[in-house]
């Protein structure tokens, strides 16, 4: 999962920077959720990381001055959290 928000704030509108990371997580296929300090996006690790990448790229190229960004692996997720136990080749487990 993906969190992020763009800045300057605007009071009047939606700004031209805020339309592009929209539109970046809208193409890439995530799911959006709009929340009062800050967007979430959902979907496969890949997609979601190169979708991070190209809303730096395309906000920054809107005017954006400032963009805050947080990932989270959810459970279940490629790369899990530390700890997780993947099967061996061979037959066992390993950490």
């Amino acid at each position: 999962m993906v969190e992020f928000t763009t800045e300057p704030f605007e009071l009047d509108g939606f700004p031209e920077h805020a339309k592009a990371a929209r539109r970046v997580v809208d193409e890439a296929g995530l799911a959006v959720s709009v929340g009062p300090f800050g967007t979430s996006a959902e979907g496969g690790a890949e997609e979601a990381l190169a979708a991070v990448t190209r809303l730096l790229r395309e906000t920054l190229a809107a005017g954006a001055s400032r963009i805050s960004v947080q990932v989270s692996v959810l459970d279940g997720e490629p790369g899990s959290p530390a700890g997780a136990r993947s099967e061996d080749p061979e037959g066992g487990d390993k950490q």
